[in-house]
């Protein structure tokens, strides 16, 4: 077990949203056929497409929300990022889990300003972000993730966007069920958000974790880890009943009458299922409702397997390039903050 990623930044440090562009701000140029691409600035470079060049210079200085024009005439929309745009389009080491989703993690776990969070495991750090921005420097974000490289990944994402590594977020490399106990007391840990394939092996020391009243999340792709973490969760006895869903986005064509739904959505990128941790010696009361089969035999059980279920593995050569990419967008991030403000 080891812990990585506290640094000497100010808590008080937020990454600027407003004013004019500076050097080492994130970029994102709309052009003329809605296409978006999203750069860092660094002066005297140029921003390079099939009709002509952007330079770097010509953005810096200019306000949020400016038109700029290329060496041919072509007109660039320039915006800073939203964090939604951010993590949709940073350096990934593992896969993300999608804003429409994040979204709906901070409302149903209840994240509040100040909360105690643990969240397992840390992927490319896109959950992070939004963790971190819902607790405010009052709180403190405790994340835990199995495998270095996507530690550092998620580590170089966070500073890109904050401009530094926050004060109270910490990564800690190793098994959730091993590690969490020496890191978080008993029954101090307001949250919990488990991205895992088998969340289920951690549900002892994430209830020795967790305060009365406080919420579990589990965020898993398929029915069968559904299924599985569901009813692990009622035979604790130390939980409420679960809540499970998903969430879809359908978006709407708007022009003038031309009034229409998109011819695309998205639809199911995963299933979010919630409890709260009872108080000690409580028995919940049994609810009342129609028999189910809820008999399983050892073929169901290996279907539940994280070697069944499959786990995507990334190659070394992709993993050691997008860790440079995102190792690159951090360091440009912290040069920014050292620089002057643009008046």
């Amino acid at each position: 077990m080891s812990n990585i990623g506290t640094s000497t930044a100010n808590n008080s440090q937020v990454p600027q949203n407003s004013g004019p562009f500076r050097a080492g701000d994130r970029v994102q140029l709309t052009g003329p056929k809605g296409r978006m691409n999203t750069i860092a600035l660094i002066p005297g470079q140029g921003f390079h497409t099939h009709r002509g060049i952007l330079a770097h210079d010509d953005i810096i200085g200019q306000p949020d929300g400016s038109v700029v024009t290329n060496n041919v005439g072509v007109e660039h929309l320039a915006l800073r990022p939203l964090l939604s745009d951010f993590v949709m389009s940073m350096p990934r080491g593992a896969a993300i889990i999608y804003p429409k989703d994040a979204a709906q993690i901070l409302a149903q776990a209840d994240i509040f300003p100040g909360a105690t969070v643990v969240e397992a495991g840390v992927g490319s750090g896109a959950l992070s972000l939004w963790l971190l921005r819902a607790i405010g420097s009052a709180g403190r974000l405790a994340s835990f993730e199995r495998r270095e490289e996507f530690a550092d990944v998620a580590r170089d994402n966070v500073a890109t966007f904050l401009g530094s590594d926050p004060e109270n977020w910490t990564i800690t490399l190793g098994d959730l069920a091993e590690t969490l106990p020496d890191v978080m007391p008993a029954h101090s840990v307001d949250r919990v958000v488990l991205d895992m394939l088998a969340p289920w092996e951690c549900l002892g020391v994430v209830s020795d974790a967790l305060k009365p009243g406080g919420v579990v999340l589990c965020y898993v792709a398929t029915v069968t880890q559904l299924s599985r973490v569901a009813e692990a969760i009622r035979g604790t006895g130390l939980y409420t009943n679960p809540d499970s869903n998903e969430t879809m986005i359908r978006g709407w064509h708007v022009e003038g009458l031309a009034v229409r739904p998109d011819h695309r959505m998205i639809g199911h990128t995963g299933f979010l299922i919630t409890a709260r941790r009872l108080a000690p010696d409580t028995i919940l009361p049994e609810l009342k409702r129609r028999p189910s089969k809820t008999d399983f035999d050892d073929a169901d059980v290996e279907a539940w397997t994280p070697g069944a279920l499959g786990e995507r593995n990334v190659s070394s050569k992709s993993m050691r390039k997008r860790a440079r990419a995102a190792s690159t967008s951090a360091g440009l991030s912290k040069a920014r903050d050292l620089e002057p403000p643009v008046e």
